[in-house]
This record gives structure tokens, sequence and C-alpha cells, in this order.
């Protein structure tokens, strides 16, 4: 149990920090972040980056 609110404050801004690294995507071709998600072919979910161009799902 944290000792002060400000410990659970740091906490809590750490898993938030830490949840949104995790979820970024990186393009496999160039590196780049600048991904979109696209609706696939048969529905499934692809993703386009959009620096460079290519595509994968």
């Amino acid at each position: 149990m944290p000792a002060s609110i400000l410990e659970e404050v740091d906490h809590l801004l750490g898993a938030v920090s830490t949840r949104r690294t995790s979820t970024r995507l990186s393009c496999p071709s160039c590196g780049s972040a600048h991904v979109a998600q696209a609706l696939g072919d048969n529905g499934g979910i692809s993703y386009v980056c959009t620096a460079c161009g290519h595509s994968w799902s």
C-alpha cells in the first residue's frame, strides 16, 4: 500500500506509460510509427504505413 496519494499517482502514471509504449505499432519496412489500421480482405485487419505505403496484416 502506498504511503501517500502521490506515490499512488506515480504508480498509476507509470502503468499508463508502459501500456502506451507496448501497444504502439511500427512499420516493419521503414520503422515509422505512422501506421493506420484498415479493414482488410475478408473482414480481417490490415495495417498501412502512411510514411512509406507498406501494408501488412
